[in-house]
């Protein structure tokens, strides 16, 4: 049902208008008011009204809904959108097994705070608690990876949910927010009284702190003062488009910058201060000079254990400033000496003027100067180029040749080879950081190229990532959707058997993934999608460069050693310094 009344139109009583319609063309009609143009999804049985609104609102030209093969691959791709564009991604899903599908989408997102409307179809009202067909409480299953939840029981209520559902999920420290809308509800009709975007708050509500000048002053004195001080770097600067005060901030002071897994594009790597990824994969001399640091500026991160390793070493050297929207953050896994709260975005452009009332003095000369010598003594590993291709050269030639690409990855050895070499922008690394998830990357490559259809788009997986979502092939094909989809392929659960060999006394239980391995090449042509296998080094920069130069999706399955590790490694219960796999000046 059309709605033709503009959102504010005044009647001849000097009301606004009200419009009989049904609970799904009125949820429809509040999506389209907060600006959704894109839906990712899979219909069924207790959603089926909500899709007949998809199918009018296609037909008025303005929403484009995708369908995808799984559930699962829904939330991935609507996570990928989201990422990309920093707009709040949106997905859909039937009751009983369609929402649960979701659950490991959300809880992706929940962990690298990404803002997505997860909207579920439910049984009607009357079935609720019976154990009806295709039953589940999705809001009771859902409630500790939301940031909030709702059952709409009223129709009345729609616009009002969504209006709340989309401040919440885009404000403050961005997440999944859930509404569960029962088949009855989406049918009934009842008089729609539209709501705006922002006009309404739910009770309790609060927007982000504004940040304290006085903890600003603090923080900027002990700035002034550190000789040897570390910009720590995270998801929040790229949430809330920083990069540019942040990099702003590190060039007046000198001040090294590493970044988390979340965090890569915030600051370039390309830059002489860029130190590149800490933690448990991430440069050795990002690891030294966090270790070695007197002042650890944390901006946007949380202090997770893969990038603290033993946490009481972890800085032990240093004072701590942590730059922060979630109050929950301060104090949990690190104690501080300033804690800034509120949008880091505007907490650094209030340093950065406050900074520019005062005269620069950066202290840092000696330790950059140490930093430089570890960069020359421990560069990641560049292989040897003989014998079978190693994956490093994989990634190396992407970075080379798809310099400005949008990269998503999936979970595994490839992914922290992808974050150790390539040179990302703000928004164009794309990756399960938080959850680890295994077939995140190419339904979230999806939701990249449906955002930004002429952008080059790659996701970089794993032979036993890539089949945990294979069947999102059928989307790719049916939107021909550009991407390519590089499968680093060593025939093992990479990363598994990488543990099992260094803690497990080479007992490989379950890792080994040859015996039953499709033939990728066969399996993406099935789907109408051109593949090709490279084995040989003498093949690698040409095939991929005709791949990624062609006009449509693309599988292309590299076969590497099957044996190698990712280096640096920090081993669980060590510290930073501990690596494992480095040597002086092996280049």
């Amino acid at each position: 049902m059309t709605l033709t009344s503009a959102p504010n139109d005044i009647g001849d009583s000097g009301t606004q208008t009200q419009y009989e319609i049904s609970g799904a063309d009125a949820l429809m009609d509040a999506l389209r008011r907060h600006g959704v143009d894109t839906i990712f999804g899979y219909p069924g049985g207790a959603i089926l009204p909500i899709y007949d609104a998809v199918f009018k609102a296609e037909k008025e030209g303005w929403l484009r809904h995708i369908l995808v093969r799984h559930e699962q691959g829904g939330t991935h791709a609507a996570d990928g959108f989201a990422r990309a564009t920093g707009r709040v991604g949106v997905c859909f899903g039937t009751s009983g097994p369609g929402a649960t599908n979701l659950v490991t989408g959300i809880a992706t997102a929940q962990m690298d705070s990404v803002p997505l409307v997860v909207i579920t179809g439910q049984v009607p009202r009357p079935a609720i608690g019976t154990d009806a067909f295709q039953e589940t409480d999705i809001f009771g299953i859902t409630l500790p990876i939301v940031k909030h939840s709702w059952v709409v029981r009223d129709p009345a209520e729609i616009a009002k949910v969504v209006a709340q559902a989309f401040l919440i999920a885009s404000s403050g420290r961005p997440g999944p927010v859930l509404i569960d809308i029962p088949k009855d509800v989406g049918q009934e009709l009842f008089e729609y009284h539209p709501i705006e975007p922002g006009s309404i708050k739910p009770a309790g509500f609060e927007l982000p702190f504004a940040p304290d000048h006085k903890t600003i002053g603090e923080a900027l004195d002990l700035i002034e003062n550190s000789k040897q001080p570390l910009l720590y770097v995270g998801g929040g600067v790229i949430s809330s488009g920083a990069h540019e005060t942040l990099a702003a901030i590190a060039n007046r002071y000198q001040i090294p910058v590493t970044t988390t897994l979340m965090g890569k594009g915030a600051f370039d790597e390309r830059d002489p201060l860029s130190v590149g990824m800490l933690g448990m994969h991430g440069t050795a001399y990002a690891n030294f000079a966090v270790t070695e640091c007197d002042l650890l500026i944390a901006i946007g991160a949380r202090f997770d254990d893969r990038v603290t390793g033993k946490l009481d070493t972890f800085a032990p050297n240093a004072k701590v400033i942590h730059f922060e929207i979630d109050p929950a953050e301060i104090n949990k896994n690190r104690i501080v000496e300033v804690s800034v709260l509120g949008d880091v975005g505007i907490s650094l452009v209030k340093l950065l003027d406050l900074s520019n009332q005062r005269k620069a003095n950066p202290k840092t000369s000696s330790w950059l100067t140490k930093i430089q010598n570890w960069k020359n003594n421990f560069p990641l590993i560049t292989p040897l180029k003989e014998g079978e291709i190693y994956p490093q050269e994989v990634l190396i030639a992407l970075r080379d040749l798809a310099k400005d690409a949008y990269f998503t990855t999936d979970v595994g050895q490839h992914q922290m080879w992808a974050a150790q070499y390539l040179l990302n922008g703000p928004r164009q690394w794309i990756s399960s950081a938080g959850l680890g998830t295994m077939g995140f990357g190419m339904p979230a490559a999806m939701g990249v190229k449906v955002a930004l259809p002429n952008e080059q788009v790659i996701c970089v997986a794993g032979d036993a990532s890539i089949l945990m979502n294979i069947q999102e092939l059928g989307t790719i094909a049916q939107y021909k959707l550009n991407l390519k989809v590089i499968i680093i392929n060593n025939h093992w659960q990479g990363m598994v058997r990488q543990w099992q060999e260094s803690f497990y006394d080479e007992r490989y239980s379950a890792s080994n993934m040859s015996i039953g391995e499709p033939d990728f090449i066969s399996l993406s042509r099935a789907f109408g999608i051109d593949g090709v296998v490279i084995s040989d080094r003498d093949d690698l920069i040409p095939q991929l460069q005709q791949a990624l130069a062609s006009d449509g999706p693309v599988i292309v399955n590299v076969n590497v050693r099957k044996g190698e590790n990712c280096y640096p490694m920090v081993p669980p219960g060590k510290s930073n310094a501990q690596m494992v796999g480095i040597s002086p000046l092996r280049k």
